[in-house]
């Protein structure tokens, strides 16, 4: 899949991310991938059942990857790790 349908889930409010998903399903895309890293983890599983529940029924959870990223605030500190989620719907 492209990295053109995918959603990267920030600070916004969770509606924002809905409406993207739901763009690219009214589009013609076939899968939409949320992704999301840390905090916003819980965002991008509120956005993946609100597309799935209220606005487009038949669209069906195909996968959910999770895992983990080292990232590094500046040269000086530690690597630290921040947990990821993507979660791939298909219609």
């Amino acid at each position: 899949m492209s990295e053109a349908n995918t959603v990267l889930i920030g600070k916004k409010p969770t509606m924002n991310y809905v409406l993207a998903c739901i763009t690219f399903f009214h589009g013609g895309t076939k899968e939409v991938t949320i992704k999301a890293r840390g905090k916003a983890i819980s965002r991008a599983i509120d956005v993946a059942e609100v597309v799935r529940r209220k606005f487009i029924p038949g669209v069906k959870i195909k996968a959910i990857t999770i895992g983990t990223d080292q990232i590094s605030q500046d040269e000086k500190t530690q690597l630290s790790n921040v947990s990821t989620i993507e979660i791939t719907l298909k219609r």
